[in-house]
């Protein structure tokens, strides 16, 4: 495992972190407390120390089966969690005020309920769920994160950008007054580096990558026979003919890479992100032992050469399955 800084945090983060969004048993279907706690220990073992978390995961279930495992671990792993929109409203919506996502003492009391989820003391970085660059001249979110800070609740502050938007965040940026960035960044969404990635190395803002695969897409394991567990937000995210969409696409970046199978796209898609020398740490699902040993195998497989950087700059794909 290699590490990498995150930011200007002082902290030293393996470059391949654990998104534990899957292991909430919310949305995505399946996984099972023992199977992703030993995902947890196992990625671990193998020098991960860098776990990503919300309150909002399974109401609270992905950061208590988050804390069991480092508490049981006795090494020094850090933890990133989120305060969730008081609104309930993923992505941040045009014309909706701060006072109705992060009031100050909303803020303040979602974060003691994730240190008691967690079992520790302090988190390590301490984020908004979602962001609207329309609120940047509030003193609400300012207030909320400073008191945090300065109360010792929390180490670092940052936000998740919204889906897709990753200048969203250039304005918040400029204040010098967060630590990080959460942002979607891949193969086939390649806009944060075009100004995030530079604005965040100006400020030393650490990144913090999310959704290396496209949601599963980028595995070469989704065709369009593919069939998800009813309830599986992936229903709704490859609907239609999403499915053959992205097994044409995955095709087309094997071919042009000269991989052997679509399924080496996987190893591929996250050396992507890690050539990325803005890039702090990247966050991929895990709720299986050998999801881990797959992804933590790309940290050693290192990063991209130009020319296949350059092969997969022609794959970027612009659309929005969220919305």
């Amino acid at each position: 495992m290699n590490y990498r800084k995150l930011g200007k945090t002082g902290l030293d983060v393996s470059e391949i972190g654990f998104g534990a969004w899957g292991i909430g048993k919310t949305m995505w279907i399946g996984a099972s407390d023992s199977e992703s706690l030993a995902a947890l220990r196992h990625a671990i073992d193998l020098g991960l120390n860098f776990i990503d978390t919300a309150l909002a995961y399974g109401d609270g279930h992905s950061e208590k089966l988050v804390g069991e495992a480092v508490r049981a671990s006795g090494k020094r792993v850090y933890i990133a969690t989120k305060v969730p929109p008081k609104n309930k409203r993923w992505p941040a919506r045009p014309g909706i005020g701060i006072e109705e996502a992060f009031p100050r003492d909303y803020v303040v009391e979602s974060t003691e309920t994730s240190l008691r989820n967690l079992g520790v003391e302090q988190i390590d970085v301490q984020q908004l769920h979602v962001w609207n660059p329309e609120w940047l001249a509030s003193d609400e979110w300012r207030r909320a994160l400073e008191d945090l800070k300065t109360s010792g609740k929390v180490k670092a502050v940052g936000i998740s950008i919204n889906d897709h938007q990753p200048d969203s965040a250039l304005g918040i940026i400029e204040t010098g007054l967060i630590d990080t960035v959460q942002v979607i960044y891949n193969i086939f969404d390649q806009t944060p580096a075009s100004s995030l990635f530079p604005a965040c190395v100006k400020h030393g803002v650490g990144v913090i990558v999310r959704v290396p695969f496209d949601e599963g897409a980028l595995t070469g394991r989704i065709t369009e026979a593919t069939v998800f567990p009813e309830g599986d937000f992936r229903n709704h995210y490859f609907r239609d003919d999403r499915k053959k969409q992205v097994e044409e696409r995955v095709k087309a970046i094997a071919a042009d890479t000269g991989l052997a199978s679509v399924t080496d796209v996987a190893n591929l898609a996250m050396r992507y992100c890690l050539s990325e020398a803005a890039v702090s740490t990247v966050i991929p699902g895990m709720r299986s032992m050998s999801s881990v040993d797959g992804n933590v195998r790309a940290s050693d497989n290192g990063p991209l050469d130009a020319a296949q950087l350059e092969t997969l700059r022609k794959h970027a794909w612009d659309r929005n399955f969220y919305g």
